[in-house]
């Protein structure tokens, strides 16, 4: 689910802000809250029609492709802020993309009210006529003394704060999905997974098309990046840049890193496109995920990327379809990767072919593959098995008629499944695995 979130202040020490930020953190596994920057937009002036311009055309389709806005307020003078006042002046004059849209109202205040009266404020001006916004009603949620309410992480400190506040957004969530029924809109929330990569993350380089062949030459001029000689802090070691390349680059298998914005960003460039198990071509680098699939493959991808997400599991794992029993046979890992908060961070995919992993096992033990009898006939162009939870993951599955990275190489027919035995024959109870 993913919820557009707008800041009542412009003010960069906001509270109002501090308050969305601590939400999109902390609800991440509820949905995407997507921050929205107002501080250049104008103020609204009907002589002065700035409709088409586009920061506020981006706002509005920020706001119609929510599947709900979390507005935080201010209080001035009992009121909401003249900046909150002119964007929903803004996007009720001649657009309305509020219309009929969920609103959760929050706001942060100095003062032990919280911001109450500007809360109501909004409430009215969200319901009138021409905004027809759909404002929550329930919980309202006032953090009061704001000064002393978040710690040097931008944290809640009070643990009564944040179950309330997750009470809230726990019933906004389920909300949202009732009044998403009733519109008879039947999308789920796999279909709400962005693979065009429009949010702004914290890591999102701005101002370079995603789809440029040269984004990652673009990219690195926009950001000054590190390069060659110059040096890395990492979790423990420093590395080149050119080390880094060096390293990564001979590890044994193909790896690639999609972002949390669902922007692809980084393969390791080891093999020419036409010997990869998954061809990649260097132009393909910073396209949004929904560029680097074919159309057959879409579904799949978001749900993938969906269950890892939000920690439905932090490992799914697939054959290519097309893999051959004792011979080239090409796996696809994805895993969920984190930040030190448990914050979502991206996909880490790495595709390997295991045949000669295998193969050198059952040499080097004296063993052998022979046909499991008590196994099913294993179907290498359906199976996906997700690992985390101990569970096979069903919404996986629908990743298999088409592979995520589409590879298509280790094209055949040939299915099978065994165990390993040893070299007489006769089944090691030691050592047996299913193979298939």
């Amino acid at each position: 689910m993913k919820f557009a979130a707008i800041s009542g202040s412009i003010d960069k020490g906001s509270y109002n802000t501090k308050l969305l930020m601590f939400m999109a953190n902390r609800f991440r596994n509820m949905a995407d809250i997507d921050i929205l920057d107002i501080s250049q937009v104008p103020m609204f002036n009907e002589s002065d029609d700035q409709t088409d311009s586009e920061i506020i055309q981006y706002l509005a389709a920020k706001i119609s492709n929510s599947d709900g806005v979390i507005i935080a307020t201010p209080e001035h003078d009992h009121t909401t802020t003249a900046a909150l006042k002119s964007i929903i002046e803004w996007m009720s004059y001649k657009i309305h993309p509020f219309e009929g849209k969920p609103v959760l109202l929050v706001g942060a205040s100095w003062t032990d009210q919280g911001s109450s009266r500007a809360q109501l404020d909004v409430r009215q001006i969200l319901e009138s006529p021409g905004v027809n916004a759909v404002v929550m009603p329930s919980d309202e949620f006032l953090l009061g003394n704001a000064l002393t309410a978040f710690n040097e992480n931008g944290n809640l400190k009070d643990e009564g704060t944040v179950a309330f506040l997750t009470s809230v957004m726990q019933k906004f969530v389920t909300w949202v999905k009732v009044m998403r029924a009733m519109s008879g809109d039947a999308r789920s929330e796999v279909d709400d997974e962005d693979l065009t990569a429009s949010s702004v993350i914290d890591t999102t380089v701005e101002d370079v098309d995603m789809t440029a062949d040269d984004w990652v030459e673009q990219a690195a001029e926009k950001t000054g990046a590190a390069r060659g000689s110059d040096y890395v802090v990492l979790d423990r070691g420093i590395l080149t840049v050119d080390q880094l390349n060096w390293f990564l680059n001979t590890m044994p298998m193909e790896l690639t890193y999609a972002d949390d914005n669902n922007q692809f960003i980084y393969y390791n460039h080891n093999l020419p496109s036409d010997k990869m198990l998954a061809p990649r071509e260097q132009e393909q680098t910073g396209d949004p995920m929904s560029v680097v699939h074919p159309e057959r493959a879409i579904p799949g991808v978001k749900r993938v990327i969906h269950a890892l997400r939000t920690g439905k599991t932090d490992l799914v794992s697939m054959p290519v379809p097309g893999n051959k029993v004792n011979s080239k046979y090409i796996m696809h890992y994805y895993k969920a990767m984190r930040d030190a908060d448990g914050r979502y961070r991206g996909v880490n995919e790495w595709v390997l072919d295991v045949w000669p992993v295998v193969e050198a096992y059952i040499k080097r033990t004296g063993q052998k593959l022979v046909p499991d009898g008590n196994a099913g006939k294993a179907d290498a162009a359906s199976s996906a098995s997700v690992s985390g939870s101990g569970t096979q993951d069903s919404g996986a599955e629908a990743v298999s008629s088409a592979s995520v990275s589409d590879a298509s190489s280790a094209a055949g027919s040939e299915t099978g499944s065994g165990v390993i035995s040893g070299a007489d024959g006769s089944a090691d109870a030691g050592s047996s695995a299913s193979v298939s």
